[in-house]
């Protein structure tokens, strides 16, 4: 079989290519240790109501870790709870959540919080809220008719 000589070098230059961006892939991964989010802290979503932290939702202070305050939040059918939290301007705080149902977003407007609740995984986002003002949290992956109705605010005071 006879390769004309113009495939061989688009054989060659794909093939090279594609090397290429395996390796860039590959010392991303490995090198420098970007991955994507793990799956190591997961629930039984029927269970969530009596598991800590998620017994008690709300806004607590934490002493003796690398951030102020905790906040936990549980969506469930078109509501988040809780439905109004007050957190102080500049603190730093580890957000955890998850969702008892169905997979839920939970977006908060004007941040960049952006994370995807799925039953039976916890889903963490540490940051700091330096602006004052009420921050709007959203669901913003479509979980059914009373989708539009599901919200929340965080209040961020001084």
């Amino acid at each position: 079989m006879h390769i004309h000589k113009f495939e061989k070098i688009w054989l060659t230059f794909g093939i090279a290519t594609l090397v290429m961006f395996l390796s860039v892939v590959g010392v991303s991964a490995f090198y420098m240790g970007n991955q994507p989010p793990s799956c190591n802290l997961t629930i039984d979503p029927e269970k969530v109501d009596t598991t800590a932290p998620f017994d008690k939702p709300g806004l607590t202070k934490v002493e003796g870790k690398e951030w102020d305050y905790q906040l936990v939040y549980v969506a469930s059918a078109f509501s988040y709870n809780p439905i109004k939290v007050q957190v102080p301007v500049g603190a730093k705080v580890k957000v955890i959540a998850t969702t008892k149902d169905v997979i839920h977003g939970f977006e908060v407007a004007g941040t960049n919080i952006n994370m995807m609740l799925e039953p039976g995984y916890v889903s963490e986002f540490t940051t700091t809220f330096d602006k004052p003002g009420e921050y709007l949290v959203v669901c913003n992956e479509y979980c059914g008719t009373g989708h539009h109705l599901m919200q929340s605010t965080i209040e961020v005071t001084e």
